[in-house]
């Protein structure tokens, strides 16, 4: 909104200072700090008004070491990254940008589907919350929609041959003479030179001409990868600061992602997608991330509130519409490590329990418990020395994914 406000004072009035909201860079940094500031001040009020309501968390005993202290701890905290990522989004973004349009969605959409599970645990005094199915029907139905905009989208395109050019703001040239706009069925792998991959491809060589039906793959694959990164949000947030510490790390490197590709200079630079539009993410992430900071404030051990599954489940349902749109979804099992080896934990656990039962009869387990970090915290590791060395893995797999941008 503010935006149109300066822009309309610039063009009308020539007000002092009002083109400076034409850079991308300075709203990302407004709303960094709107976001963070946000989140710090209204947490608390928020936190104060879950406990008088009683919204507290249930917790199962697992035999985990100091579980019984989190009883009663606020929960769905996820309110607040959400409230501080979506008011400086719609005060600092372009409200035009489609990509903008979906990540809003979808944090809205994952939100309520969260919300929904913690009310039904909370007030109803049902642990198991919402049912399964009606969680996965809401992932496929965000990865439906999502899938079929990036694909059908008349706005969604990529370019792949790109020559650097002047610029007197930070903004998406309409137009370059030495590419074409194509439409986008294309992704990158990591690691490889000319790493462009066409989903078309995989039906291909059917003989099915190029874009009739290459949304048969592509839908799927987006509503796969939507579902198994909320889900892995969900599982990872099982200790006090690490779903959100994580999640912070994953989408300050999926904004680097978003700024290179979306600006014509950097992709012609390091020779990869442009992608027209997708730069004003920036802004987008930059208050995703500062509602991240600003929430894990309060969530680090002991934590004074918990996200619940209204955080979890919009988060990773971002961090995987983010991840998609900037073509880095092949990265995926990379950049989110974290998430992944915590689901794999899940997997691996349940099916050798249930192989080595219908075996022996006994079921055995691969860990003393999953997720991951509960088998840490069976070994005897305090919580908060768990979560600072995911941290760490975090980071460094980050790191590993900036690179591929130059490394291949």
């Amino acid at each position: 909104m503010l935006y149109y406000l300066f822009e309309f004072l610039e063009q009308q009035y020539e007000f002092p200072g009002a083109s400076v909201f034409q850079y991308i860079s300075f709203r990302a940094a407004i709303a960094v700090i709107f976001s963070l500031g946000f989140s710090l001040i209204t947490g608390r009020r928020l936190i104060a008004y879950l406990k008088s309501k009683q919204i507290g968390e249930s917790v199962r005993d697992l035999g985990l070491k100091g579980q019984k202290e989190k009883e009663g701890t606020p929960t769905m905290g996820g309110i607040i990254i959400i409230l501080s990522t979506l008011i400086p989004v719609l005060l600092l973004a372009r409200l035009d940008n489609i990509y903008i349009l979906l990540l809003v969605f979808s944090m809205l959409c994952m939100g309520l589907v969260g919300w929904l599970d913690d009310y039904i645990k909370i007030f109803k005094k049902d642990k198991d919350g919402l049912k399964g199915k009606f969680k996965i029907l809401g992932q496929l139905f965000l990865g439906a929609l999502v899938g079929a905009t990036l694909f059908f989208h008349p706005d969604v395109t990529v370019r792949t041959e790109v020559q650097p050019i002047a610029q007197t703001v930070e903004v998406d040239p309409s137009s370059n003479p030495k590419a074409e706009n194509i439409k986008a069925t294309l992704t990158t792998i990591p690691l490889v030179k000319n790493n462009e991959f066409d989903y078309h491809w995989l039906i291909g060589w059917m003989g099915i001409p190029k874009g009739s039906y290459t949304w048969l793959i592509f839908i799927p694959i987006v509503i796969f990868i939507i579902t198994a990164v909320s889900n892995g949000a969900n599982l990872t947030d099982g200790i006090d600061g690490l779903a959100a510490g994580t999640s912070a790390i994953i989408v300050f490197a999926l904004g680097v992602f978003a700024w290179v590709s979306g600006n014509v200079n950097f992709a012609s630079y390091l020779n990869i997608m442009y992608i027209p539009n997708v730069g004003e993410l920036a802004v987008f992430i930059a208050a995703f991330l500062g509602g991240l900071i600003g929430f894990l404030w309060y969530n680090t051990y002991p934590a004074t509130v918990f996200m619940g599954d209204t955080g979890s489940l919009s988060i990773g349902a971002v961090i995987s519409v983010i991840a998609v749109i900037v073509r880095k979804e092949l990265l995926i099992p990379l950049l989110c490590g974290v998430f992944f080896i915590e689901t794999l934990s899940v997997i691996l656990q349940v099916s050798y329990f249930k192989y080595t039962r219908s075996k022996t009869g006994v079921g055995q387990r691969i860990f003393k418990m999953a997720p991951l970090h509960h088998h840490f915290q069976k070994s005897g590791f305090h919580e908060s020395k768990i979560v600072a060395r995911f941290w760490i893995f975090g980071i460094i797999l980050a790191v590993l994914s900036i690179v591929t941008l130059k490394l291949r």
